[in-house]
């Protein structure tokens, strides 16, 4: 890992995840165990209304909380609409000390570097079934009640999991702005890791 990021995992393994998170994590961490038993391919589709925040942050530190611990799996993430990867979840994200380059102009393509040697994830807004996202089976990451409510529906869905988080957006353009984007980040982050731990 690079080394501001795995300082930032350190950090991040110290966080206790409560009690009632844990509940809501456990499908997540049954699903992957299940694949993993079966001999499967890990596949997680994080799925958010926009896909410009929450489930930008579930994609790459999922990713990275697999990449850590040795656990194959390929982490997409997807929306209803297509707007951009969130400029302050951008922020977010190198602050947190991963390496990020972009190409393209409203909706840029960032690549996601966790690691000196690794692939980057590729990371921009897209719908859930972008080409991309190439896995047939995968378990749908609901990771806002809106894009539950108005997603009924993902074809290639072997289990639905709700993991609902709350929007940092709500605090664009006031001054807790990057407090409350990093947050968030680290809350997704220390439970992408707990997930990955139980393996």
């Amino acid at each position: 890992m690079l080394p501001k990021l795995s300082s930032t995992i350190e950090k991040i393994r110290k966080q206790s995840v409560p009690q009632e998170r844990k509940k809501v994590l456990q499908p997540l961490i049954d699903y992957i165990k299940n694949k993993i038993g079966q001999g499967g391919e890990v596949n997680l589709n994080f799925i958010c209304t926009h896909n410009s925040r929450r489930s930008q942050f579930s994609q790459i530190w999922a990713q990275t909380a697999a990449d850590y611990f040795g656990i194959p799996a390929h982490c997409y993430s997807g929306g209803v609409e297509v707007t951009a990867f969130n400029e302050r979840a951008v922020a977010s994200i190198k602050r947190s000390g991963f390496r990020v380059s972009s190409k393209g102009g409203s909706n840029p393509v960032y690549a996601v570097f966790n690691a000196e040697d690794s692939e980057p994830t590729r990371v921009f807004s897209k719908r859930f079934d972008d080409p991309i996202n190439k896995a047939d089976r995968f378990a749908a990451v609901m990771t806002c009640s809106h894009a539950d409510e108005n997603c009924p529906f993902i074809p290639g869905t072997e289990k639905r999991i709700l993991v609902n988080y709350d929007d940092p957006k709500e605090f664009d353009g006031t001054p807790r702005e990057a407090e409350k984007y990093d947050e968030r980040s680290m809350q997704i982050a220390a439970e992408m890791f707990y997930v990955f731990s139980k393996m």
